[in-house]
């Protein structure tokens, strides 16, 4: 695992129960961990793909008055256009980075790597996307927003063109669903790929119907070989 032991501890890993030729690296959100995420995974049954769900290291958040929590990075604010983390953002990505790094020095190629992520962790997901450098299979995200967006789609690198699956619930109170409109509208001006999806009555969880959707999504990018 890249960097040290300290800075991510072992990720939950769900094995391919078949012939191992694809992956999902899937992301928690704010204060969660890696466990609950790996069964809704688990839930997918696809025999060719390993999923591995990371936990991020607790750190003190300032959103939540400094208290520490599994973060990937520190959320200062709610707002929008408020000042955010871009140091920690940095750093979390490159962690993600190494984590693809390890799957395709282990015979999984990048292109059937796919990066998932949840609110905090889905905004990981797509920064770390669009900011490496070989092509991935596609991006799953759940009720989240791109971090830094200002410096997009300049800062993008690379996986403009792979497919991404975008899901917001209509009444989320967390991550306003306006914010995901917000995010959608940025993505796809360079993204042509990206579908968004409106999940009504959704606040800030998953849903049966979000799940079956995010599950055909990856039997599309990712199907047997």
């Amino acid at each position: 695992m890249g960097g040290s032991s300290s800075d991510m501890s072992s990720p939950i890993v769900v094995p391919a129960t078949n012939n191992h030729t694809a992956t999902i690296i899937f992301l928690h959100g704010l204060g969660d961990t890696g466990h609950g995420w790996a069964l809704a995974m688990e839930s997918f049954k696809s025999p060719h793909i390993k999923f591995i769900c990371p936990s991020a290291s607790p750190m003190p958040v300032t959103l939540n008055g400094g208290i520490q929590m599994p973060s990937w990075f520190d959320l200062k604010t709610l707002d929008a256009t408020g000042p955010e983390d871009e140091e920690g953002i940095k750093n979390a990505c490159q962690k993600i980075h190494n984590l693809i790094e390890e799957e395709t020095k282990s015979g999984i190629p990048s292109n059937r790597i796919m990066l998932g992520g949840f609110s905090q962790g889905g905004a990981l997901a797509i920064y770390s996307a669009l900011r490496y450098p070989k092509s991935l299979a596609g991006v799953l995200l759940f009720s989240c927003w791109l971090p830094l967006n200002r410096q997009f789609p300049g800062a993008a690198i690379n996986n403009t063109e792979i497919p991404v699956l975008q899901c917001h619930g209509d009444i989320d109170n967390t991550v306003p669903h306006k914010w995901g409109v917000m995010t959608y509208e940025i993505l796809k001006s360079f993204m042509p790929k990206l579908q968004f999806k409106t999940y009504k009555g959704m606040q800030h969880t998953s849903c049966e119907e979000e799940m079956k959707d995010a599950h055909q999504f990856i039997q599309t990018c990712l199907p047997p070989v």
